[in-house]
């Protein structure tokens, strides 16, 4: 089997690693196995991180329901909703290092959020306000980036400046599979590779580049297997599956940050609604195909879970659902007032 310069494997498994099935039901390591799906020597991450996944991805839902009601009210000019993928940002932003760096896209406000960033400010760039933002620096999250691909050789950048500088800091990086077809994640990958950088690559791969179906971007038997041209460890893991993309990236992390390079990872995932609010994606994609996802809810599969091991109840539920709701209701109350100027 090929391996990278550190010795880590290059092929990806033959199956989606998983720690929970569809159901919420823990997929073994050979018994019994899951169609479809390996455990792969993911190891399950323990009942504190399972339990704040799971609020982080309830208050991120939340959260994402009400910019996306915002923009029907003129308060946000655009919102591109990260509903359906809340497993990969919420997964990857707790699996990070609070020295690490995030690098989202323009659908990762969830992720931004869960890293710790005012919800107020992570919508403030699709305001629009005179005065925008977030601090990168407070929270370790760069600049949301809207053109694809761009926050790739950002990451990378950041990644070698330390790794020269002796500082222990692994750049997490965010895309689509859309971006994976543009040239500047070519190069970020290429140079990551050759530099041994600390960076992780999850791709989250939603199955559209906008309305392009991923057979039309690539003939790749997978989009993982692309790391095997740039001499880069890499898997394919369940998006959808919390504690699997969680334990997935908390382990490229403790690589990248051991010396063992950058890791490409492609989270197999869904994005529920259009593109964004000035997207009709009926026009490419079925009911059938959407309901067919649903099943396969991130944040249900790991209730299920949850309640079966006795980790979460409804008393428990309704209590994060009531943080989720006092959120949303600041958030609203906050977005709709007029910024002012100093």
């Amino acid at each position: 089997m090929p391996v990278s310069r550190a010795g880590r494997p290059l092929l990806p498994g033959d199956r989606p690693l998983a720690l929970l099935d569809s159901s919420g039901m823990p997929v073994g390591q050979d018994d019994p196995p899951v169609p479809g799906l390996a455990a792969g020597g993911l190891e399950m991450p323990g009942p504190d991180v399972l339990t704040g996944l799971h609020r982080s991805m309830v208050v991120g839902r939340r959260f994402d329901a009400q910019a996306t009601a915002l923009t029907r009210q003129g308060r946000l000019a655009v919102y591109p909703s990260s509903r359906g993928q809340e497993a990969c940002q919420v997964g990857a932003a707790h699996a990070m290092r609070g020295q690490d760096w995030l690098f989202p896209t323009y659908r990762d406000s969830v992720a931004i959020v869960s890293r710790g960033v005012d919800p107020v400010e992570a919508l403030s760039l699709l305001r629009g306000d005179w005065h925008c933002g977030y601090n990168p620096y407070a929270h370790r999250v760069a600049p949301q980036c809207t053109p694809l691909a761009t926050n790739t050789l950002h990451a990378v950048g950041l990644a070698r400046a330390a790794q020269i500088k002796g500082e222990d800091t692994v750049a997490v990086v965010l895309l689509g599979d859309g971006a994976t077809s543009e040239g500047d994640t070519h190069e970020a990958l290429n140079f990551a590779a050759v530099w041994n950088a600390p960076v992780v690559f999850l791709v989250q791969n939603n199955g559209y580049a906008i309305s392009v179906p991923l057979a039309k971007q690539t003939a790749a038997p997978s989009l993982a297997h692309k790391g095997i041209g740039y001499g880069m460890a890499s898997q394919q893991i369940d998006g959808n599956d919390p504690a699997g993309v969680y334990a997935a990236v908390r382990a490229a992390v403790q690589a990248a940050a051991s010396g063992d390079g950058p890791t490409l990872i492609e989270a197999l995932t869904y994005r529920i609604e259009a593109h964004t609010n000035a997207d009709d994606a009926t026009r490419y994609r079925s009911s059938d195909e959407v309901q067919a996802w649903l099943a396969r809810d991130p944040v249900l599969r790991l209730e299920n879970y949850l309640r079966t091991a006795g980790l979460l109840d409804d008393a428990a539920l309704a209590a994060i659902e009531a943080e989720a709701e006092q959120l949303a209701a600041d958030l609203r109350d906050r977005m709709n007032a007029e910024p002012g100027c100093d």
